[in-house]
């Protein structure tokens, strides 16, 4: 019988061992994502909004986006005689941003990405923003 309970002994300890290795890779793997997160994050605040002139935007549909993870943002963005006349958000992964999602709106009555952010949807509000700048300037290209 001592031999057997050596051998559990040292199955257990073994299991352990692997238990142990297995979360200690899961705790430093999640620390890299939320320190990678976090850094995006910092680069999002202080990521600057640019107006676009619109009398130099020709008619027609331009697609922008912007991604920053965990924020991922793609729009449409409809220009009629010089003036934006529709902005489509076509995607908005976001987490905790959907208040955001009434920048478009506010960009479209204000004919001007110079409009408030949404409180407690700061990112998502400055990558929608940014998303609709990319669109804009796509135009030029």
């Amino acid at each position: 019988m001592g031999k057997e309970k050596r051998f559990l002994k040292k199955k257990f300890v073994v299991v352990f061992i692997v238990i142990f290795i297995c979360i200690l890779s899961v705790l430093i793997a999640a620390k890299g994502i939320v320190s990678n997160m976090q850094a995006n994050l910092e680069q999002m605040a202080d990521l600057e909004i640019q107006n676009v002139d619109l009398t130099k935007i020709p008619d027609g549909t331009y697609a922008g986006s912007c991604k920053v993870f965990p924020i991922s943002v793609k729009v449409d963005v409809t220009i009629n005689n010089y003036k934006i006349t529709r902005i489509e958000l076509v995607e908005h992964r976001n987490g905790q941003g959907t208040p955001a999602e009434i920048i478009p709106d506010k960009v479209v009555k204000a004919q001007s990405l110079e409009v408030d952010i949404v409180t407690g949807a700061t990112y998502s509000s400055k990558a929608i923003l940014k998303a609709i700048e990319n669109a804009l300037n796509s135009s030029s290209k």
